[in-house]
């Protein structure tokens, strides 16, 4: 018997893994084209388990648990093996597309940052940013580039653009949960307990202009991987108009959701303007 049969089973746990947790982003891979979707199951089984560790699991000791993961990531990587399966498939698809240790080092910091750290000056922001979820648009493009390395680096600013712009939305949607619940404040300079429609105005001309700098970046990937991440785009773009379109006050005590129904509309228009190529 070869790996084979394993490393078959650990993939699996892996699109279990984002099945489970997130819907659109199940949704924007289904629409990759086939030899990259488990690739990207496997980067994000990686940081949905590394970030419940920080965000789920309060009555355990999470530091050591996050310490424990991190050292059987770079086991796993060197080892090109680890029989914890979503690290299995990690590590396969670190060494297949040459994912840089830089990459998942930063994002592992990042998931430090959430352990005892709950406000940010822009310093300390940026580089959470960077960390959670901009490095996890490279590590996604460096599949979509296949080894392109000029691609590579001219979409790579487009990639972190996009990154941003998602993580700023979800600091929107879960305002409640990370404030409300676990006194964490990603948006320096602003005061929570008395956030406002002007203040909340402010985040969202940022976020817009990531999402426009993201955009371009989509027109501009292979058609291999364009139509997944445009979907993506579109449920985050449905996600921001709804949060846009919700008070302050309903945002701080509610978490705001796309419908299924509605990612579904997505999913067709989408397929409609892939296929007239009006992406």
């Amino acid at each position: 018997m070869s790996k084979e049969l394993f490393d078959n089973v650990s993939i699996r746990c892996s699109r279990l893994t984002t099945r489970a947790y997130s819907t659109s982003f199940s949704l924007g891979i289904s629409c990759l084209q086939k030899e990259m979707r488990d690739p990207v199951y496997s980067i994000y089984g990686f940081v949905r388990f590394a970030d419940e560790i920080v965000d789920t699991f309060h009555d355990f000791d999470k530091k050591t648990l996050l310490e424990r993961f991190k050292t059987e990531t770079f086991l796993a990587i060197k080892e090109k093996i680890s029989l914890n399966p979503i690290l299995n498939s990690f590590q396969k698809t670190v060494n297949q597309f040459g994912i840089e240790e830089s990459l998942y080092v930063q994002f592992l910091k990042s998931m430090e940052m959430d352990l005892d750290k709950t406000t940010y000056d822009q310093t300390g922001i940026n580089e959470y940013i960077l960390g959670s979820a901009e490095v996890v648009g490279l590590m996604t493009l460096r599949i979509f580039c296949n080894n392109d390395e000029a691609m590579y680096q001219r979409l790579k600013p487009s990639a972190m653009k996009l990154g941003s712009a998602f993580q700023k939305i979800n600091f929107l949607r879960d305002l409640n949960a990370d404030f409300t619940q676990m006194g964490r404040n990603y948006f320096p300079g602003v005061n929570l307990s008395d956030f406002n429609d002007a203040t909340k105005s402010h985040i969202e001309e940022d976020i817009a202009a990531d999402f426009k700098a993201g955009y371009e970046g989509i027109k501009q990937l292979p058609r291999s991987a364009r139509f997944g991440v445009y979907v993506a785009y579109l449920y985050y773009l449905a996600l921001f108009e709804k949060i846009k379109n919700t008070t302050s006050s309903t945002v701080l005590t509610k978490r705001i959701r796309v419908r299924n129904r509605r990612k579904l509309s997505i999913l067709a228009y989408s397929y409609v303007r892939h296929q007239l190529n009006l992406i």
